[in-house]
């Protein structure tokens, strides 16, 4: 019980410590907040380009595509982005140093990853209640939740991999997570459906845990689909969640070790 105690005040530390990073760089939290917003509203406004019929379901599944995109992609960028600021703030190796266990220290990253990422979330949805009337007579907000809830689970487990690269490189690891958002926005259907992309692709979207949960929330948004329709999907995010959370944490730690062997966590930039 008390080593559970100490573990569980150790990850509100780290916890803590990274919403403190927020308060030292707000300036750029809210111009980034700010983006993330716009873009959103810019993309569910092209559902306004065509009028007529099915106008407000056109808005809706790009708004869908918006609101998820923000959280998923925010989920997975803020767990690499973690070590990054860690790495050019010069704080890493202290906190490796830490009398904390290394999967204590991951999960609160991680559990601080969730928190900010439905934060950032709910700016962006307030955005579009407030500028679209859309038509969520039908919707299953309770089994779009449920999806979303399940889908946090792989992204951790994308994020802890994604996290390697700035750990290594602190300039181009950060890049590199960038090139894995892009590949994931690419393939998943955020704006589209995946039947447009060119076969390959569609072979490559359905390795993505984002494709399964944007069509499992249309589908309960949209049509109104109840929640134990939606439950092949929730289980195999969660087997998938279940599969790339260790293998994230063991690729982490075989990585780190690499790192504290040949000296790649000294501070650059």
């Amino acid at each position: 019980m008390i080593s559970l105690r100490s573990e569980g005040r150790a990850m509100g530390a780290v916890i803590s410590r990274n919403f403190s990073l927020i308060r030292r760089y707000l300036g750029w939290e809210v111009v980034f907040a700010f983006y993330n917003a716009v873009n959103a509203l810019t993309i569910a406004l092209i559902g306004l380009a065509e009028p007529g019929p099915g106008q407000g379901e056109r808005v809706l599944y790009l708004a869908i595509g918006a609101l998820l995109w923000n959280f998923l992609s925010v989920l997975f960028f803020e767990i690499s982005n973690s070590v990054m600021w860690e790495r050019w703030e010069g704080t890493i190796e202290y906190s490796f140093m830490a009398p904390v266990r290394r999967i204590t220290y991951l999960l609160g990253v991680c559990a601080y990853a969730v928190v900010y990422g439905l934060a950032r979330t709910l700016v962006v949805l307030l955005g579009i209640f407030l500028l679209f009337h859309l038509p969520l007579a039908h919707a299953d907000i309770g089994g779009a939740l449920l999806v979303l809830a399940a889908a946090s689970l792989p992204f951790i487990g994308l994020g802890l991999l994604g996290a390697i690269m700035p750990m290594l490189s602190a300039e181009r690891g950060a890049q590199a997570t960038q090139v894995i958002q892009g590949v994931l926005l690419l393939v998943s259907g955020i704006y589209y459906p995946i039947s447009v992309l060119p076969h390959w692709l569609q072979t490559v979207a359905w390795f993505s845990p984002a494709t399964y949960t944007l069509t499992a929330v249309r589908q309960a948004v949209l049509q109104g689909t109840a929640p134990g329709a939606l439950l092949a999907t929730v289980l195999g995010l969660l087997g998938a969640g279940l599969i790339l959370v260790p293998i994230g944490v063991w690729a982490f730690h075989i990585a780190e070790r690499y790192a504290l062997r040949t000296g790649k966590l000294k501070r650059n930039g």
